[in-house]
């Protein structure tokens, strides 16, 4: 099937090359989505599009729904994913081809084939998920890891500022990494942050303890240089601060760095998000979900309330 070229990108060769090793670069891409997604997000949809693209070998193959339907029993058989990642590619390959047939570049009956391939069962793969792949930090355990770093060194002061924005805001990493200060406002008796995440057409208002903004203040005070960013980076062996930010990879480092310190493993920057929306909504679920920036209760609701069962519930039910 002849997919119609992009005027700006020239179509790949139309024969069937499955038999060869020479990669083809298909009529169009995650660039479809231009305008709909995150960078980062359409990041992920080109990377899980490469997947496929790598699989199918032939343009052909590419746009036979059958081969998608060979992909995810490939990735189930040959491979240690998770459901969740499975099924995450497999819809991208799906969107990508939905997209595609609105934009005039496949048939929509092509679309509507790769819409009817299922993805794979989580209980089917459930060994595959990971027992951490949640963890729940209780209060105690968040003041341990907060209270980590050394105060008396300017990296400590920079890292207390960190890590009590995180278990404050609910901030994802890749909100904290470019913060600036003058998203920090005064609201009422309190701070809040305005952030714009991923899913967000307008900024919205994340909670910020007055303790996280004391540190702030503390860190910034005492750093020797100028930055609009809050969170900056230290160059070279020594602590010698820059005025570039620290990127998602550092704050990942920097959170398991004083979670091991603190004696609690598979901690992860997202944990700490999931903590603010587990404490907030014991209270009020709305507010969880507003300060998270979630679309729907439903989503705060299923994977950021970590709360268990407790033990003694049904003893005095009759």
């Amino acid at each position: 099937m002849e997919v119609p070229a992009r005027p700006e990108q020239p179509l790949a060769r139309q024969t069937d090359t499955t038999s060869s090793t020479e990669p083809f670069h298909p009529a169009f891409d995650a660039t479809l989505l231009a305008g709909q997604l995150a960078p980062s997000s359409m990041a992920m949809y080109q990377r899980d599009f490469a997947a496929y693209v790598a699989f199918a070998v032939s343009p052909a193959a590419l746009l036979d729904a059958a081969t998608l339907a060979r992909w995810r029993a490939h990735l189930a058989q040959e491979t240690q994913m998770s459901p969740n990642t499975i099924n995450r590619m497999l819809s991208a390959v799906k969107r990508l081809m939905r997209e595609a047939a609105a934009q005039g570049y496949i048939p929509h009956e092509t679309a509507a084939a790769f819409a009817e391939v299922s993805g794979v069962k989580a209980a089917a793969l459930k060994e595959r998920i990971k027992e951490n792949a949640r963890v729940k930090i209780e209060p105690i355990a968040m003041r341990t890891i907060c209270d980590a770093p050394a105060s008396e060194r300017l990296i400590g002061l920079r890292d207390t500022a960190l890590l009590a924005s995180l278990a404050s805001s609910g901030l994802r990493v890749s909100e904290l990494a470019v913060l600036k200060r003058q998203q920090i406002r005064a609201k009422g008796n309190g701070y809040v942050v305005l952030v714009r995440g991923k899913n967000d057409v307008e900024y919205r208002e994340a909670p910020l303890s007055r303790e996280a903004r004391t540190h702030i203040l503390r860190w910034l005070a005492e750093r020797p240089v100028d930055s609009e960013y809050v969170f900056t980076s230290f160059a070279g062996r020594g602590e010698r601060a820059a005025v570039r930010p620290l990127s998602a990879s550092a704050i990942w480092r920097i959170v398991r760095k004083y979670a091991d310190t603190a004696g609690l493993e598979d901690i992860k920057p997202h944990d700490f998000r999931r903590f603010v929306g587990t404490q907030l909504a014991r209270s009020n679920l709305r507010m969880a979900q507003k300060a998270l920036g979630h679309k729907r209760l439903e989503t705060t609701a299923r994977h950021y309330i970590l709360d268990e069962l407790e033990a003694g519930l049904t003893d005095d039910l009759y």
